[in-house]
């Protein structure tokens, strides 16, 4: 055994599995490949405490190692939640990570240099109001450091620039995902929102709750000067809004204005606004930590699901005394403690 290498203990884990979910043939020349599959995992505690599984979706860039450890070799949530007595199921996107990517079908992928990285994910020193706060990045000492960053920096992946086309995706195989494994919980990260949203308004029967953690936003555009949507709002793909929303071009806007410092303005929905009816009565949290480049816009988020009749909770981590976490909460110095915040949301939603 290797003293340089960390390892994490899985007494907890009754068993596993690996499967794929999606896919179609493509034919070519005579031959044919699948492509658009989608890459699972499943962890089974020794003794299942609770009747719904949680089903993890990772964000841009990243793969199921979010889930699994963090960069300096710590518990991740997959095994925390296992031992909690949750079965856990990891999906790894199409044309990601070990979910085959097909350059012909899928066209081509997009990455992040290791300075934009950095910036956006572990420095403090981000170009957002609340970055300065951020202090929970793993790592103490340059040698220490130095190997955290590699890690993380390591695990970094191509990815599809089109989140229309993600979406669609992991619309397809999610769908046949909840097939499996039954009536589910949704916990989505950053680019991973989407899916949560899509998936409740798809199957609303087969999902019980979602954690929303910083989805993508903020609604209507990625641009906050957009006055003009450019999605539906909470995700790129058509919603069941009732009355019908034909295309984005239909949605009548107005800026919400920050209630205080540090808050961005943003578009929000003229009233009466059209409503979700499919995402109603769902347990949801949407959870933003206390520095990341989200804090300064996902109440507007927020906001259009209250405007659309869709209950929910909206935490600010630094409101229940957990502080200093930026975007990537679940791999850092306190992610168990975040684990055990949503863990007990759950007991009680």
């Amino acid at each position: 055994m290797n003293d340089n290498i960390p390892f994490i203990r899985q007494d907890h884990v009754e068993k596993k599995s690996i499967f794929y979910v999606g896919g179609t043939y493509s034919q070519k020349e005579g031959k044919k490949h699948l492509y658009n599959q989608m890459y699972v995992e499943a962890y089974f505690p020794k003794q299942l405490l609770y009747p719904y599984p949680v089903i993890m979706f990772h964000g841009a860039g990243q793969t199921n190692v979010n889930w699994l450890v963090t960069p300096d070799g710590r518990m991740g949530w997959a095994d925390y939640f296992v031992s909690k007595g949750f079965a856990v199921y990891l999906a790894e996107q199409p044309a990601r990570g070990r979910s085959a990517y097909h350059p012909e079908e899928n066209g081509p992928q997009i990455y992040h240099s290791a300075e934009a990285l950095i910036q956006r994910f572990t420095s403090n020193t981000g170009k957002w109001p609340q970055s300065k706060l951020h202090t929970q990045w793993p790592g103490e000492g340059i040698d220490c450091e130095e190997h955290v960053m590699k890690q993380f920096l390591a695990s970094q992946v191509e990815y599809l620039p089109s989140n229309r086309d993600s979406q669609k995706l992991v619309l397809e195989a999610g769908q046949e995902l909840l097939k499996i494994t039954g009536p589910a919980i949704l916990l989505t990260h950053s680019q991973a929102g989407p899916f949560g949203w899509l998936l409740a308004d798809a199957c609303p029967e087969l999902v019980k709750g979602i954690i929303a953690l910083e989805p993508s936003g903020p609604p209507f555009s990625p641009n906050l000067n957009c006055a003009e949507a450019k999605n539906y709002g909470i995700a790129d793909l058509p919603l069941h809004y009732d009355p019908p929303v034909e295309n984005p071009q239909k949605f009548k806007l107005r800026i919400l204005l920050p209630p205080k410092d540090g808050l961005a303005a943003g578009w929000i929905l003229e009233s009466p606004a059209p409503q979700l009816p499919r995402l109603q009565g769902i347990p949801i949290l949407l959870l933003v930590s206390e520095a990341s480049y989200h804090a300064q816009y996902d109440h507007l988020t927020s906001c259009v699901l209250q405007q659309c009749g869709v209950k929910h909770d909206f935490v600010r981590l630094e409101q229940k005394n957990i502080l200093g976490n930026g975007h990537m909460m679940m791999l850092e110095k306190n992610n168990l403690q975040i684990a055990d915040f949503i863990i007990n949301w759950l007991l009680t939603a």
